[in-house]
Formats: structure tokens, C-alpha cells, sequence
């Protein structure tokens, strides 16, 4: 079974002019300087294969939650990083939409890179407006639109959504990597499959939750969203992050495992921290102190999963055949506190046998920072965080259903 949209590879792109949404969305130092350029990286092979096809290729991005023009917000200092790793010049144009990118597009030669400024320097961008995205295209010349930005394609915005309606769109490489690695792990995985759920809210994960119980054969929960299922258990929770009105939600959770793998299987399947490393504040200095995950004194906070905990969940994703991690495991930015998830890395990234998908946003940087090798020592590194989990869930993404269907 091939994708089930029209690609970069599926349609005659030879010699045209692209319009490629990509998501350069990248962290920024307090200098302005970039932070981290996986993004960028990431957006690489689609690009190399549209030069190869002599393509006038026309960048178009996000950076950031500017409200109106922002300089600090410039994708200016993107362009240069992009062209240090593509080895030839990239053409930048401090507008988006009008006659100044039109005219530099026209100018520029048939097999080149174009960057336009930040979409979001636009309010009309957030509001999939159709005048905003009939301009977009008339600016960009192009014949077609290739839809290369996934952490995105789960908005509906005039850069992933309206403008189908002016451009035909296909998928990029990167989009059509991530849609079939994700999908492929959720519907037909290398058994065992193991999920690891950590991050703040139980809220923002509830859909994938419910998805997990159907596919999953363990759901380990870490991070401060074991808080919340550990207060439903009548633990108390000290100064910790958790959320007292997802009892239902628990509940309903709970009832779902019960329904799945009957009463003396629940804890085997839903698989939650036996102890908890806390401290009195959040703070790099505080020593990393461990406490029975029933044991929390009024002035703890828990900040990562314990060493008894960390020790049970080794050998569970150690024996899995593929691994779905998404949310770090207590708040991995603090050394003292990243035992659990520098672990959990540790055994992914020496187990090659294990497909091994990471969730985006929070994840996907801890695992870049921490990897010698920027992430490549996993199967895949997902570069969205909200759009991947609405795709383990199960939901269409605006994004990808407007483009053309194979």
C-alpha cells in the first residue's frame, strides 16, 4: 500500500515553481541565534530532491507567536542556517505576500531556494483566510503547493488548509516519512508495542490514551501526568503539578484497561511510577531525593520518575518490539531530573531491534540534545508534537486531507 495522497515523486514537478510549506519553527537562543536545527534538517531531503528536478523552490514558514511584524521573529537568520547545510545560496525576501517576493521569484534562477518572511507576521495566516492564501500563491509564481510541514498539519491555517483551493497540493518527503511511520506503528506495529506517556496534562492526551488501550500491549505513564493518576489513587501529591478535576477521565481510563485485560491485569498494562525522585523546589541546585510514590511529604514536589520505577520500566521496553514515547519522564532540563528519561534514551538508542518513534515537540528535543548523533540513533524522531499525537489518535489533520488524493 502506497500514501494515500500524491507526492513529491507521484506528480511532473520537473523545472516548475514549488510553493513548499515547511515548519522552520525552531527553538532561539536569547541572542536570536538558533538553538536547535533538527527542523531544518529534517526539511533537507525534500528540498535536494526538488533542485535535482530543477525546480525554482519557494519556501514558505511559522517561527515563532509573533503579534504583527516581529524583527526577532525573522526567518532571516533560518535562511542563512539552511544554506550552510544545503552548501549553496538561499534567497531571502522580508515579505510574504505583494509585488517584492514576486518580483525577487521571478528574478531568481530556474534551480534555486527562495525563503519568504515569517507567515505568522500575518493574522490573516491563523485565520485560513482565502484572500490571504490566493496571495500567497499569486506572490510564489508556483505551479504547485508540497506540503513538507508536519507539525502543522493538524491546523487548519491559510498555509496548510486554504490555499489547496489556489494550488494543487502533494506531500513532501518528510511529510509522507512521518504520516506512514506513525500510522504504520499505531495499526500494525512489531509486537510487543510499548507506549510511554509522560508530559504535563492528561487533558492533552486523553484521545491518544484511548488509543493506546485498544493497540498497545503496555502503557508505562511518567512525568507529571502520573501525578494526576496517582492522586486518583488517594496518594497524596504534596506541591506537585496535577490536575484534581480529570477524576472522571481516570475513571473512564481505568475502565477501559478493566474492560481490556480484566481486573488482576491492570497494573501489568497501565504501568505507573512506584517511586518518584521530588525535591522542595524546582531548581537545578535542589538534590534529586527519592520517596515511595505514596510516601510525599506536604513540601515535595515530584519531578521524575524514581530509580525503583525507572528499573521496572527498563526491562518492559528492553523485551518490546516497538516503542512509542511521547513526553519526557519528570522535567528532563534539569540533570538531577532526567534519570528517567536519559535512561529510557540510553536503551532505545542501543537497541536497534527496537522500533523506536519519538514523539515531537518536548521529546524530540530532549532526545536530539541528549543523542550524540542528533536523533539518528532512534528509528524516527517525529518533528511534530501536537500533530503526532492527533495522528496516533487516530484524527484526520486538515493538512494532509486537502491535499490530492493518490
Amino acid at each position: 500500500m502506497g500514501f494515500f495522497k500524491q507526492t513529491i515523486n507521484t506528480v511532473p514537478l520537473h523545472g516548475q515553481t514549488v510553493l513548499v510549506r515547511a515548519d522552520y519553527n525552531v527553538p532561539l537562543n536569547k541572542d536570536g541565534t538558533i538553538a536547535d536545527d533538527f527542523r531544518i534538517r529534517a526539511s533537507l531531503p525534500t528540498i535536494q530532491k526538488l533542485l535535482a528536478d530543477d525546480c525554482k523552490v519557494v519556501i514558505i514558514s511559522h517561527l515563532g507567536r509573533p503579534e504583527g511584524r516581529d524583527e526577532k521573529l525573522s526567518l532571516e537568520p533560518v535562511t542563512q542556517r539552511l544554506a550552510e547545510l544545503l552548501g549553496e545560496p538561499v534567497r531571502f525576501v522580508d515579505q510574504t505576500i505583494g509585488d517584492k517576493p514576486r518580483m525577487a521569484i521571478k528574478r531568481a534562477p530556474k534551480r534555486s531556494v527562495t525563503v519568504l518572511e515569517n507567515l505568522r507576521f500575518y493574522t490573516q495566516e491563523e485565520a485560513n483566510d482565502e484572500d490571504f492564501a490566493k496571495k500567497l500563491a499569486e506572490a510564489s509564481g508556483a505551479k504547485y503547493f508540497v506540503q513538507d510541514g508536519f507539525g502543522v498539519v493538524h491546523r487548519a491555517h491559510a498555509s496548510t488548509s486554504a490555499i489547496t483551493h489556489y494550488l494543487p497540493g502533494v506531500a513532501g518527503l518528510l511529510l509522507e516519512r512521518e504520516y506512514t511511520t506513525i500510522t504504520d506503528a499505531m495499526k500494525k506495529p512489531k509486537r510487543p508495542l510499548v507506549a510511554v506517556l509522560g508530559g504535563a496534562k492528561v487533558a492533552d492526551k486523553i484521545k491518544v490514551i484511548e488509543a493506546f488501550i485498544d493497540v498497545a500491549d503496555t502503557i508505562v505513564i511518567g512525568g507529571a501526568m502520573a501525578n494526576t493518576f496517582l492522586a486518583q489513587k488517594g496518594y497524596p501529591m504534596g506541591k506537585s503539578k496535577y490536575e484534581p478535576d480529570e477524576a472522571e477521565t481516570i475513571k473512564s481510563i481505568y475502565a477501559a484497561v478493566r474492560n481490556k485485560v480484566g481486573d488482576d491485569k491492570i497494573d501489568d498494562f497501565l504501568v505507573l511510577p512506584t517511586d518518584l525522585a521530588v525535591a522542595e523546589k524546582i531548581d537545578a541546585t535542589e538534590p534529586r531525593r527519592l520517596v515511595p510514590a505514596d510516601g510525599m511529604q506536604p513540601g515535595d514536589i515530584a519531578l521524575d520518575i524514581g530509580d525503583q520505577s525507572i528499573d521496572q520500566l527498563i526491562p518492559i521496553v528492553e523485551n518490546a518490539g516497538t516503542v512509542v514515547w511521547n513526553g519526557t519522564l519528570g522535567i528532563a532540563e534539569l540533570p538531577n531530573f532526567a534519570h528517567g528519561s536519559a535512561r529510557l534514551a540510553l536503551t532505545l538508542a542501543t537497541r536497534p531491534d527496537i522500533t523506536s518513534i519519538i514523539g515531537g515537540g518536548d521529546t524530540a528535543d530532549f532526545v536530539i540534545n541528549w543523542d550524540s548523533r542528533q536523533g539518528d540513533s532512534f528509528s524516527h524522531v517525529s518533528t511534530g508534537g501536537g500533530a503526532s499525537l492527533d495522528l496516533m489518535a487516530g484524527q484526520k489533520l486538515p493538512g494532509v486531507e486537502s491535499l490530492l488524493d493518490a
